[in-house]
């Protein structure tokens, strides 16, 4: 991913690939590497992949919230010159593609959630702040995923050295009160985006019943499921993930 990742003014972000830009946004402990599968398939079938670091530690506390991020994203959206993007979003980035979406329709040709906050929201509140406690660092972690191995001791040790830099954590309950603030219910009836929403059978994050209600909300969504799986679709079942995107994404024409 390194040689493909550019610093230009206040952006650094990935790109890859010629063609339909889809512009992806990582999570609150997410990173850019969560989205390797996606990185290394779309551009190889005509797509360009567009993965901005998220300002969510460096902005100041005040653009420390989703509709800040969201406006983030459309700057972005703007800088590169991108008329229509293809949105894609896991966890709170699910949730600022969401209501980047709600306010900047115009820009986005299509919406593609896994694991979205924006309707429920014990994802971010419950977690911290268990400074010092490795181990349960390590089991919230390991919760994310069904297969607690995909939680590599290098994934967990980061999110130990963010629940114990005092200014991270700070900004991570902010952003969790920011998230139940932008509560999306009544907005999503409002969004005619085609959305393509890809969840794991196995979420304990964001339950299964979460993704019903997006279904149920969004005028015009499907609702895809992945077996054996939990929060982060696209890290356990990247093949899989691609596959159901792909088959969207053709169908919609997109």
């Amino acid at each position: 991913m390194d040689k493909n990742y550019k610093k230009e003014g206040k952006y650094s972000y990935f790109e890859a690939g010629e063609g339909t830009p889809i512009v992806i946004l990582h999570g609150l402990m997410g990173g850019l590497s969560n989205f390797d599968g996606v990185a290394e398939y779309f551009p190889t079938k005509g797509y360009k992949v567009v993965i901005p670091d998220l300002p969510i530690y460096t902005q100041s506390i005040l653009k420390t919230n989703v509709k800040s991020f969201a406006k983030y994203v459309k700057d972005f959206i703007t800088f590169k010159g991108f008329d229509k993007v293809i949105l894609l979003g896991n966890s709170l980035g699910g949730h600022i593609a969401l209501y980047h979406t709600k306010l900047y329709p115009e820009k986005v040709a299509g919406l593609v959630i896994t694991g979205s906050s924006g309707l429920y929201e014990s994802a971010m509140g419950d977690s911290y702040p268990r400074r010092g406690d490795y181990e349960y660092i390590k089991k919230k972690a390991e919760e994310v995923f069904y297969d607690p191995k995909i939680a590599t001791p290098d994934l967990i040790d980061e999110v130990y050295a963010t629940a114990n830099d005092r200014i991270k954590l700070i900004k991570t309950l902010t952003i969790a009160k920011s998230a139940i603030r932008h509560n999306m219910a009544k907005d999503l009836p409002k969004m005619t985006v085609d959305t393509c929403i890809i969840w794991g059978k196995n979420d304990a994050v964001t339950p299964p019943n979460v993704a019903e209600e997006f279904n149920n909300l969004l005028p015009n969504s499907t609702l895809y499921w992945i077996d054996k799986c939990g929060h982060a679709a696209m890290m356990e079942h990247p093949q899989e993930f691609n596959e159901i995107l792909e088959k969207w994404l053709v169908e919609k024409n997109l």
